[in-house]
Order: structure tokens, then sequence, then C-alpha cells
């Protein structure tokens, strides 16, 4: 990849986007990992307005600490970067107080998990719609279109995808291209959605560059049958995660009238 003309090239349409639609510059959410930190670096080199916003929900200490570190780190290097933090802890446990229980716990963790990216996701918009902003999303191309990933209304609610085509790897690439801090080139991808040290890896049950592999063999048209061992195990992870997810994929159904019935 040449990673220098990634990184302008997604500048310059991030820029161009935003003059093209009268807009004042970014609203990023910032959790203190890879992604967000890469996004919001290339948003703030667009020289145009970057409001990036913390939210914590019962987040760990290191997330929120390298969130912090990472705007600081923005600040020091860019004139039109602003920050604010918006704790949500009590929205989300008052809105768990009046929701009523269920017999799966299990659903109900999920549910919530869900309940954390869209309040996120309504935070950013009410940022956005004071401040004339769009909402930059942070998914890769693996979340976004290999495994669905993310929360849709969540972090998948957004304006605009600077990454989405790019595999987590790239991401990577461009972070120590951007001198993204260490701390977060080092950590463990997480959503932070469960309030505990759960990883992405953990949740999925496969890493990233095991699910490029396999996306790029799905692209192949190649079956879990042609693999074997691990490679077989990923595959099929992969298969069965991008087949539950393309309700978030797809374009929202759209129930169309015939012309004779209107």
């Amino acid at each position: 990849m040449q990673t220098e003309k990634v990184v302008q090239h997604i500048v310059d349409w991030l820029r161009n986007y935003a003059k093209k639609n009268n807009m004042e510059g970014f609203v990023i959410g910032v959790s203190g990992g890879i992604d967000s930190a890469v996004t919001s670096t290339l948003c703030a080199q667009t020289g145009l307005r970057l409001l990036c916003v913390e939210m914590p929900i019962h987040q760990a200490a290191n997330q929120v600490n390298r969130a912090v570190n990472h705007v600081n780190w923005l600040q020091e290097n860019f004139n039109n970067v602003e920050t604010t933090t918006t704790h949500l802890t009590p929205v989300f446990d008052e809105l768990i107080v009046s929701l009523p229980s269920v017999e799966n716990e299990e659903d109900r963790f999920m549910a919530l998990a869900n309940t954390r990216a869209r309040l996120r996701m309504t935070t950013l918009y009410y940022f956005a719609a004071l401040e004339k902003l769009l909402v930059a999303g942070t998914g890769n191309k693996v979340e976004d279109f290999g495994v669905g990933f993310y929360t849709k209304y969540g972090d998948g609610g957004v304006d605009l995808s600077p990454i989405a085509d790019l595999l987590k790897t790239e991401v990577y690439e461009i972070a120590k291209h951007l001198n993204i801090n260490q701390e977060i080139l080092q950590a463990k991808p997480t959503d932070g959605l469960w309030g505990d040290d759960r990883t992405d890896e953990d949740q999925i049950g496969a890493s990233y560059p095991e699910l490029e592999w396999a996306m790029q063999m799905d692209e192949l048209e190649k079956t879990p049958k042609d693999f074997s061992g691990r490679e077989a195990e990923v595959f099929k992870i992969y298969q069965k995660l991008n087949r539950a997810n393309q309700h978030k994929m797809n374009p929202i159904p759209v129930c169309e009238i015939p012309d004779e019935f209107k």
C-alpha cells in the first residue's frame, strides 16, 4: 500500500465532502482504539474543525487514558481540534432501571451493549446538529463489510466512513505513518461495550489478520471443505458472521407497493 498517497487521498476526500455539503468539519467519538485514533487524525489533517467527544459508560481506566492521551496529542499537533466529555454512565444506568427485566440475561447483556453504542451515536448527532459538523465513522473494511462487527444505528450510524475501504492491518500501517501513540498501537482491539477487558478477538473467535484472510478466500468463492484445522475453523466463523449480519451491510429493505394498488 502506498501509505502516504492513501492518507492524502482520504484527507482530500474528507475536506471536499465537507465543503461540498457546506459543513464546518467533523465530530468523532474517541475511544482510545486504533480506528478512532486514525480517523480523528485524518479529520484533523483536513484543517477543518474537529470536535473529539469522549463518552465513557463504565469505561475501563486504560481505555479512557488512551483516549485522553490521544486527544492531547492531537491538540498539540493541530490547532483545529476541540474536545469535550459527556459522561453517559448515569444516563445508561437510569435507562437500565427503566427497562423491563428478561428471563435470558445473556440476551439482555447483548442488548445493553448495543444500547451503549446507540447512546453514543445520539450524543454525537447532538453535537453535529449544534455545530454543523459531520459524524465521522470509524469502521474498517473487515468490520463493516466482512463480519458486520458493529452496532446497527450505534457506531454504524454515521455521515461518512473514511477508513471503511481499509483492512485492519492497513489501518495499523497508516497509524504508524501518522505517529499514533504507541500505547494505542499496542492495545488489543476492543469495542469497549461490556465494561470488562474482553477483546474483539474474544468475541469473534478469530483475529483480524485471520478474518482478512477469510474475507479474501470468501471472495474467491472457497468453501470450508477447501481447508482444514484452524483455517477451516476461521473460515466457518467468518461465513457465519457474514451471513448473520447481512441486515447491517445491505440497504434497509423497502416494501414497494405495486402501481395498480395506488
